[in-house]
């Protein structure tokens, strides 16, 4: 007997008689195209390392805040919170309130110090009062594997949108799916730097406000423009009745799975403002004060999309089956397309077919400008930070600079691509829970003592990235998320020792603490007149490139 996934599959991709298919390829076709052209116009005036890395710092509040936008609302976003709400109801839209409440603490405490204090990187803020090569070494190291369990995310993400839509059943071809998303990738990224993949993002951000706006409006429609009969429709159509819209479907069980709930919003409220992606964004805006403009525009147009999943994940509760859901993805995934198919008139209709080819590819556009910014953060960290300071010792040009971020584009893309072959049957709300418990645990403790804390030393950041990175991923491959579950990474194997999911709530406080500690046992005498500089140079912008 086919697999339920399978038989979902090829009906999705019947509907329509073959013209369902050829829309959705058609719309694909035209979006690509039309971004590699923008990003092949950037390229041309891409002239030196400033221009490739931040874009020559010609970016308005809000262009970057459009394009911050772009780069956040990611697979993990638009498909994976619509899914969580469709199956979990009230829990899962919690995920919308962490993502959102994330943008606060970047607000308050890393945006306007880190456009003041770097130039290009993460690394450039803390090598600053610090020894150099050790520093830029382990800051280079954690945004690399930051974003590669970040783009393992958006990979298997595509995997699983495309050979969906597509009817793939294949192998073979769920394989070619994933390879043709990574070199597109590495061409956005290699051509246009970061002009292109600005550009890529503010016109994807536009796609998914517009797309998400219209089903809105749609199953506003629907219910008469009435939020009571919408829950109300959603609650009984999941089969929960009112514990669907009440906490505890999904953290409320046992003791454990309100633990990893408080773990997983730890790691989403404070994972934001260490991602690697969302930090390089700062750096492309002329001044401070446009950074802080940028983050504003970022937080409304984060905030009215987030609002908006509560129109798409209880829609797709209300219109749709549990088993429906499920059917097509264990997780949920799939759910908006899904939803967009339903209300534009249902299977097999042209108002149907048109809407989910439309959504599809506003979903195929954000992975595409997410999977772009993550490349290109990777790669200009291991360009800056290792390459010209570790290897070079500062010795190298801004060609050879920016050729080596060309050619480490090239390199991570093609990792991703082998890792993405690989994780395309994975968890991917693991690997992006794993990326924002990284960041929080590595990123975030080591940053806000550079900026803040003036006794903190060049051991302590080592302390706090290695021990915060190594932690976090340990407690990750010891947990259900990767053995021990029926939708764990490896489901027949159990050495899930952790308990929690996410492992956040251990080592978040670990990488704070042990960044303290290392200060405090390090022999190293704190240069009390670099971190004055560094003090007046964040808060006031003086000397800021």
């Amino acid at each position: 007997m086919m697999p339920p996934q399978q038989a979902y599959a090829l009906q999705l991709a019947a509907g329509g008689a073959g013209e369902h298919r050829t829309l959705i390829i058609t719309l694909f076709a035209v979006f690509v195209a039309a971004t590699l052209g923008i990003t092949v116009w950037a390229g041309r005036q891409t002239k030196g390392a400033e221009d490739f890395y931040a874009g020559g710092r010609q970016f308005s509040g809000f262009q970057n805040g459009l394009a911050i936008s772009g780069d956040y609302m990611s697979a993990a976003s638009f498909l994976g919170i619509a899914g969580a709400i469709a199956l979990f109801g009230y829990d899962g839209f919690l995920y919308s309130i962490g993502f959102l409440v994330a943008w606060l603490v970047a607000l308050l405490l890393v945006a306007e110090p880190l456009r003041n204090s770097g130039r290009f990187t993460m690394g450039d803020v803390l090598a600053y009062r610090m020894r150099q090569r050790p520093v830029r070494t382990a800051a280079g190291t954690s945004t690399i594997v930051v974003s590669i369990f970040y783009l393992l995310a958006q990979m298997a993400g595509a995997g699983a949108l495309v050979t969906l839509l597509l009817g793939i059943t294949s192998e073979a071809g769920k394989i070619l799916v994933v390879v043709l998303v990574g070199i597109v990738m590495i061409l956005y990224v290699t051509i246009g730097g970061m002009k292109g993949t600005t550009w890529v993002q503010m016109v994807k951000a536009v796609l998914l406000i517009a797309g998400t706006l219209l089903i809105t409006f749609l199953v506003a429609l629907k219910f008469h423009f009435n939020l009571s009969s919408l829950l109300g429709a959603a609650a009984e159509n999941s089969g929960k009745g009112a514990a669907f819209l009440q906490p505890g479907l999904k953290y409320g069980a046992t003791a454990t799975s309100k633990i990893d709930f408080i773990s997983l919003g730890l790691a989403l409220v404070l994972g934001t403002a260490g991602l690697p992606h969302i930090l390089i964004r700062f750096y492309t805006v002329p001044t401070a004060k446009a950074a802080r403009t940028s983050v504003n525009w970022a937080i409304g147009i984060i905030g009215v999309f987030y609002l908006m999943t509560i129109a798409l994940g209880f829609g797709a509760a209300a219109l749709l089956k549990p088993e429906a859901i499920t059917a097509a993805n264990k997780a949920g995934n799939t759910a908006a397309p899904q939803l967009a198919e339903v209300i534009g008139g249902g299977a097999g209709s042209t108002g149907g077919a048109v809407l989910l080819a439309v959504i599809s590819a506003v979903a195929f556009a954000t992975i595409l400008a997410v999977v772009a910014g993550l490349t290109l953060a990777s790669s200009s960290s291991f360009a800056h930070d290792i390459y010209v300071n570790v290897l070079r010792k500062g010795e190298a040009t801004e060609k050879e600079e920016v050729g080596a971020a060309r050619w480490a584009t090239v390199g991570i893309g093609a990792v991703a691509i082998v890792l993405g072959v690989f994780a395309r049957g994975l968890n991917v709300a693991g690997l992006v829970a794993l990326a924002f418990a990284v960041a929080a645990s590595a990123n975030l403790p080591t940053l806000l003592y550079s900026l803040f804390w003036k006794r903190f030393t060049t051991r302590g950041a080592l302390w706090s990235i290695y021990g915060g990175l190594v932690s976090s991923v340990l407690l990750v491959l010891f947990s259900p998320v990767v053995s021990g579950k029926e939708t764990s990474m490896f489901p027949g194997a159990d050495f899930d020792f952790f308990p929690l999911e996410n492992p956040g709530l251990i080592s978040i406080p670990l990488g704070f603490l042990l960044g303290w500690l290392g200060s405090l046992l390090s022999k190293e005498e704190p240069d009390a007149k670099k971190y004055a500089e560094l003090e007046v140079r964040s808060l006031t912008g003086t000397g800021a490139h």
